[in-house]
Formats: C-alpha cells, structure tokens, sequence
C-alpha cells in the first residue's frame, strides 16, 4: 500500500534485527522520521547509516529490559522527532526446551525482553502519543495465541505481549490511540537461523524441516519473509486501519488455525 508518512516520527524498537529493519526500511521509504533503538549499536549505525540517504534517522543504543533506557529512547523521539506518532516494538528474545531444565535466568531475559520491555515502551510511549491521536504496534507472535510444546517461557511472554495489547487498547481508545499486534509464525530472520543454529542438536536444516512440516501447505511450506511483517505493520499505522484497534493479527499461513502445530 501507499501512504505519505512525512513529518510523522516512528520509534522501532529491535530494529538492528530482521522484522525490525525490515520496517524501518518501509517507514523510511514512505518518509518517515525514525528513531531507532537496538541493543546491538553496529548493526544500529549500520542501518541508520543505509537510511540516511532516505529520510531523517536517529539511532539509540537500547536494552529495552531497562526502564531508564527506555525513556532515554522516548526522549529523543520527543527532542530529534517533535513527538512520536507510532512506536513499533519488535525487539525480542528466544528461548526453547524442556520446562524443566529452564533456569530462572532463561525465565528473567526473555519475559523482562519480550514482555516488560513491550509493556514499558507502551507506557511511556503513551503520553506523546495521545497528544497526536498516534498507534502502537507490537510484535506477538503465533505463540501468542496457542500453545507450543517446549516453548512455555517464549510462549508466556508472547500472550502477555497478545493480552496486553488489548488491555492498552481499551485503556486508551478513549484518545484516539490505537494499539494492535501482529502474530507471526516462523520468520526467515537471523533469530530463526540462531534459533536454529543453538537448538537444533547440529541439524539446522533439519530444524527447519521439522518447523515446516507443521505448517498446513506441506510440502508448499515456506518460512515468512520481514518483509511480509513490515507490511502489516505498516498498514496498520496507516489511516486505512483506523477502525483497527485491540486485534492481534495472525500472519502465519494458518499455524494458529487449529490445524496442529508440532
């Protein structure tokens, strides 16, 4: 879709990362200011650095785990940007295996990642976007919606991220503000390829095998592109989803359809 987003500021969390690059290159491309947050700071100026010949960039080192990052973050979207518009939270961890042989460290990395840092980005994110009539949205996952076997970290903080959004949703509909996430399968990002690189007993190949035989098109099945994501994402900051808020939206060729996942 086509949408003039000049003069509106986007802060992408994660956005050294597939998804996140991936809608970063897309805001960027319908000219927006961005403001980018990442853990990882090379690859952050790498991508500032690719879309400065496009639009306005700002590239700030965020461990999203940390409150006070996070409002470091927010702060120069209000001090670079005049505001924030929409917030894109992607940043996100992984991890997989038997409940119990999970540490509490596996426990705190993922949910203070995936859950609090989606939770604290919202919350102050929020007193900018209301004054704009701005959206949110977060990265869930198909995880968010079903369950998953030897996923029950990753999972708990993907439905806290599915629930939340609706929470928010309704907490805010009231100015305007419209908060959705998006539910993806397997993405053909660099987590997919740790995922399986660090999971897959020395088989990558067969752990995205493994992957896609869960998938209802068989043996047509193939892994989502960021690209794909992106734009979702981008659609669902665009005026044409005004009437879309509280909704997580699948895009996983139908794995959370009750077809069966394994």
């Amino acid at each position: 879709m086509t949408h003039d987003m000049s003069g509106t500021t986007v802060v992408i969390t994660g956005a050294g990362g597939g998804v996140g690059s991936a809608a970063a290159r897309r805001f960027a491309a319908a000219g927006a200011t961005l403001v980018l947050g990442d853990l990882d700071g090379v690859r952050l100026e790498e991508l500032a650095g690719e879309l400065a010949a496009v639009t306005t960039v700002h590239a700030v080192v965020c461990d999203v785990s940390s409150v006070a990052d996070v409002e470091n973050l927010m702060a120069e979207a209000v001090e670079t940007g005049g505001g924030i518009d929409v917030l894109v939270n992607t940043a996100g961890l992984w991890v997989e295996g038997p409940s119990e042989s999970m540490a509490e460290a596996d426990w705190d990395r993922v949910v203070d990642v995936n859950l609090k840092g989606t939770f604290f980005c919202c919350s102050r994110a929020l007193p900018e976007l209301k004054k704009r009539q701005g959206c949110i949205v977060n990265l869930s996952s198909d995880c968010g919606l079903v369950g998953t076997p030897e996923t029950a970290i990753y999972t708990a903080s993907k439905g806290g991220v599915s629930l939340l959004t609706k929470a928010l949703a309704l907490e805010v509909a009231g100015d305007l503000v419209r908060v959705n996430a998006v539910c993806p399968a397997d993405i053909m990002t660099p987590m997919l390829q740790y995922q399986a690189d660090t999971y897959g007993g020395g088989d990558p190949k067969g752990y995205f095998r493994r992957l896609l035989s869960g998938y209802p098109q068989g043996a047509k099945a193939r892994f989502i592109t960021p690209e794909e994501v992106a734009e979702l994402v981008f659609y669902l900051a665009s005026p044409a989803a005004a009437p879309i808020t509280g909704a997580n939206i699948s895009i996983d060729f139908g794995t959370s359809a009750g077809y069966g996942y394994d």
